[in-house]
């Protein structure tokens, strides 16, 4: 098992092969903050890597052999093939080199109140509610996300105290490296499928991440999540589950109701019999669940109920979950980071939910694999959109073959009796977009590849026009 003791700085030098990835970065600028000489590269720029860079974080264009120097601990992300010529001098030198998952379940190891959340969706959302919640008390927290969150000033914060919060995504089996006190699990699905066998395959990998929890640690489980039932037998310490639907989980929702704009509230009753009534600020069914679950970890933490409350009730998202980004010839833009099928129906589906124009959804795959194995869930993905709008997929961590193309998707969506047309490149979609947009439309773009830039550019070309309504912001 790979050691790192973060405060003995045994090296001094790290260096991350991928830096720009989002994890790749918060736990670059949590080095960085602790003294630690770090450098990075990446194949291209974005807005993390400026943000590294403009802290004083030196960033290469480019993977190359000769980025390779004197560096005492590499780091690289799963998303680097084996071939990477970076990745391959970086072996050649025999320093420690590493998986960014095996680095964070290391990392993790050096706080003893350690909160890790899981699950093939909701993640991001939970952990930035979890982050909302904890920088209302005095624990002065360490805080990684899978997003950009402005209540945090970015997507890390370096904190002084024993309380550490991240993300623990399955792929690769990473959730094996990691040893948390407090495990979330928000749900499981078919996903990462180029990697795991099957989702019998998945839920294992679960089952086996369950063992790794202390027994003073605790899991808090989604009891309403088909998939999640087995895990709870697998934990050495509490198995603390939530529910919206039963009264027979340990803490159960009850009231739930929505304003106009789909925000919701509900009723949460605790095991003791305390009882709680939320509303949150950001829409959709789903995020009742992760705010549950948020709920739960902080307070069997001992954060005390007034920041619970204070979090929650202030939490406005993440960046790019259903992010209002500006407007496009009187249509207002959003984007989402949402990948799945599952992802993109629930966005859909809130977003619908109080929509009265049309609801333009513009989808970008990501990876071969994904769009291959998952081909018939995207097709029936878009039912609540007026039209989904297909680009190329987004290759990454594959070869592309040629074998899978986002004209077959499009043509099942048709199938299905949903509407869909395919757009290659994103001046394609600007092109496309701009014949058939009316004002009051809704445009999403979806995906967690790099479609925020799209959504930025609609934006951009909309300020430089004369406005064509009132724009409201969607929280």
């Amino acid at each position: 098992m790979f050691q790192f003791d973060i405060n003995r700085m045994d090296v001094k030098k790290v260096h991350f092969i991928g830096i720009g990835g989002v994890s790749m970065s918060g736990i670059a600028e949590l080095l960085h903050a602790h003294g630690y000489e770090v450098t990075g590269s990446d194949i291209r720029e974005n807005k993390y890597v400026k943000h590294l860079e403009s802290i004083g974080i030196p960033v290469m264009i480019g993977q190359k052999a000769e980025n390779i120097s004197d560096q005492e601990l590499f780091i690289y992300t799963d998303a680097i093939l084996p071939q990477n010529e970076e990745l391959q001098a970086a072996i050649a030198s025999r320093k420690p080199c590493v998986t960014r998952g095996q680095f964070l379940g290391a990392l993790m190891r050096n706080y003893s109140r350690s909160i890790a959340v899981s699950g093939s969706h909701g993640k991001s959302t939970t952990t930035s509610m979890i982050a909302d919640i904890l920088i209302h008390t005095e624990d002065a927290p360490t805080i990684l996300l899978g997003g950009s969150l402005d209540d945090i000033g970015g997507n890390a914060l370096s904190g002084e105290g024993d309380l550490f919060l991240a993300e623990a995504c399955e792929y690769k089996g990473n959730i094996r490296y990691y040893y948390p006190h407090t495990a979330i699990i928000l749900n499981i699905d078919e996903d990462h499928l180029d990697y795991y066998k099957n989702l019998e395959n998945i839920v294992e990998a679960f089952e086996r991440y369950m063992e790794n929890i202390p027994e003073d640690g605790f899991a808090v489980i989604n009891a309403d999540d088909s998939n999640t039932q087995t895990l709870a037998s697998h934990v050495k310490g509490r198995a603390i589950t939530y529910s919206t639907v039963s009264d027979a989980a340990d803490y159960y929702a009850t009231d739930i109701h929505f304003d106009d704009l789909g925000h919701p509230t509900f009723t949460l009753h605790f095991p003791d019999g305390t009882i709680e009534t939320y509303t949150l600020q950001i829409i959709g069914r789903f995020n009742i669940n992760n705010a549950i679950a948020a709920i739960i970890a902080t307070r069997e933490n001992g954060i005390s109920m007034d920041a619970i409350r204070a979090g929650i009730e202030n939490y406005r998202s993440l960046h790019r979950r259903m992010e209002y980004v500006g407007d496009f010839k009187g249509a207002r833009v959003l984007t989402d980071y949402g990948h799945h099928p599952v992802e993109i129906m629930a966005t859909l589906g809130a977003l619908s939910e109080y929509n009265r124009t049309r609801l333009l959804c513009v989808f970008q795959p990501y990876t071969i694999s994904r769009t291959k194995t998952l081909m018939d869930e995207f097709a029936r993905a878009f039912s609540d959109s007026d039209l989904a709008v297909v680009t190329a997929i987004q290759v990454a961590r594959e070869i592309d073959t040629g074998e899978v193309r986002s004209e077959q998707l499009v043509e099942k969506i048709n199938e299905n009796g949903d509407r869909a047309v395919y757009q290659e490149t994103f001046q394609d979609v600007i092109d496309y977009l701009d014949t058939i947009v009316k004002p009051g439309d809704v445009i999403l773009t979806t995906g967690c590849g790099d479609i925020d830039q799209l959504a930025d550019r609609l934006a951009e070309l909309g300020r430089k026009e004369a406005p064509a309504f009132e724009s409201v912001a969607i929280n």
